[in-house]
């Protein structure tokens, strides 16, 4: 857990500082995924969305569209992804809720479809992967079970007289 001594959020480089108001402050990423990366971050120090009180939230919400004005009158990005990592199995690092506004770029990946669906490897683009296959109960070659089943040489093979096995 990281502690407001450790917390790169609480004392941020000043260079860092995109902008603040009485809630939030806004950094620009120190290690940004795309031109314009911020991050979004309650002043006070609590680790995730759920800890954060509903001003806070609300502040946030506010600073989103704010850092959404700036990084376009700078980047002229064609999109955006907002995320927030609530966690360590949800990949968070830093324990001071921050919000991630990433400004995306035509052509920056081949097939952007999906969006923030590709944390989880392959689940991405949802409408490139069709159904799910039904699994296969029956999968052929010299392993599957039921190659020998029916044959007449089969040890496997049942003799039913009177619907009684012998």
């Amino acid at each position: 857990m990281t502690t407001p001594a450790q917390c790169p959020f609480c004392f941020p480089a000043e260079n860092r500082i995109a902008f603040e108001d009485r809630l939030t402050k806004a950094l620009w990423d120190a290690f940004p995924v795309s031109e314009g990366h911020l991050l979004i971050v309650p002043r006070r120090h609590v680790p995730t969305w759920f800890d954060a009180t509903a001003d806070e939230r609300a502040a946030i919400t506010e600073s989103i569209d704010r850092g959404r004005d700036l990084i376009a009158s700078r980047h002229r990005p064609d999109g955006f992804n907002i995320g927030i990592n609530v966690g360590e199995a949800a990949g968070q690092t830093v324990f001071h809720l921050h919000v991630h506004l990433i400004p995306r770029y035509k052509n920056d990946v081949p097939n952007p479809t999906g969006g923030v669906r590709h944390v989880i490897p392959g689940k991405g683009n949802y409408l490139a992967a069709g159904p799910a296959p039904a699994p296969r109960l029956v999968s052929g070659g010299e392993n599957d079970p039921l190659l020998t089943v029916g044959r007449e040489d089969s040890p496997e093979q049942l003799e039913v007289e009177n619907g009684q096995p012998p």
